[in-house]
């Protein structure tokens, strides 16, 4: 073993030991329990000290307050953004293993663009000549990195990337159509409202607000094709934008089932080989916090899976056969 090996072995404990306390704590862990509860409770603060500091007043009355939190907090998300990357070769699996590829490619995951971005505000101000408010809405992109934190919007992520294509057909067939009405909208209405359908991208306008159902009033079609045509849009319409919504409702509760589905099937394993030990329980625990299931779940997950192999005939080593069969033969 070189020289450069064994200095870094020592490190290897405690870097391990990082990575177990920055990711999603488990109930037994008190230490990352403390550090996911402080970063929550830090970028929640941020988020509000964000919104309150575009009211003109506080931010005239307590401005040198707010800029010192900001510094403390960009302090703790660098510190974070930085460990983060040296004990992200921990994470299982061979893809971020490597020393510099691996976290190469743990730096363009979208949870760590993520925790860069929002640390570019307070850079950025430094420089000077930036738009605060530009700053402001880049800060408040804070709130997405509570996503690390919660089983439920990790699921709806993980829903967006699989149902990304269907999503996309979806939105663009909403484009097309959106476009379309715009079009016939512009014909009819054209010669008699010139300066509101002046224009197909003035029709646009109308075109949205009707296919969303939201219908603010301020454009209407006047002549009789015209309503027409727009009374038959707003009843297309309800289907079309309900589409998207739908995929990803789907998409969820097929996200949901494929979870519980994984934890049954180690439930499964496990009563295979006999009683559940310390181990077991230990390797469902974890699982069951990984997969965000609540405990009433896997209660429920862990009867059906006790229910279907106490009915399940047993079968013969030797034969191959069931009692029932073995007997009948």
């Amino acid at each position: 073993m070189s020289q450069v090996a064994v200095n870094l072995w020592p490190m290897i404990p405690i870097r391990r030991r990082a990575y177990e306390i920055l990711e999603a704590a488990r109930e037994n862990d008190p230490q990352s329990r403390f550090c996911d509860g402080f970063l929550v409770l830090l970028i929640s603060l941020n988020v509000m000290a964000v919104m309150l500091e575009s009211v003109s007043v506080l931010a005239a009355s307590y401005g040198p307050l707010f800029q010192r939190f900001e510094l403390f907090s960009v302090s703790i998300f660098v510190v974070e953004y930085v460990a983060r990357i040296w004990v992200c070769v921990e994470r299982p699996g061979l893809k971020f293993h490597h020393p510099v590829w691996g976290r190469l490619r743990y730096m363009i995951t979208l949870m760590a663009v993520i925790d860069l971005v929002v640390l570019l505000p307070f850079f950025l101000a430094l420089l000077g000549g930036v738009d605060l408010r530009f700053l402001r809405v880049l800060r408040l992109l804070r709130v997405f990195r509570l996503t690390r934190y919660s089983s439920a919007l990790r699921l709806l992520t993980d829903v967006l990337k699989d149902e990304a294509a269907n999503i996309g057909a979806a939105l663009f067939i909403l484009m097309m159509m959106v476009i379309l009405s715009a079009s016939l909208v512009y014909l009819a209405e054209f010669h008699v409202q010139p300066n509101v359908f002046g224009s197909i991208p003035d029709a646009l306008w109308w075109a949205v607000i009707t296919m969303t159902s939201i219908g603010y009033g301020d454009v209407v079609p006047i002549t009789t094709v015209g309503k027409i045509f727009g009374a038959a849009i707003g009843i297309i319409s309800v289907g079309m934008v309900a589409l998207p919504t739908g995929i990803i409702a789907s998409g969820f509760n097929q996200a949901l089932h494929q979870r519980k589905r994984q934890y049954g099937e180690l439930i499964e394993s496990i009563l295979a080989d006999g009683k559940i030990n310390e181990d077991d329980h230990a390797r469902l625990h974890e699982m069951r916090e990984r997969l965000g299931l609540s405990d009433r779940e896997a209660a429920a997950i862990l009867n059906t899976a006790h229910h279907r192999l106490h009915k399940a005939p047993s079968i013969c080593p030797h034969c191959g056969k069931s009692p029932d069969q073995a007997v009948g033969s």
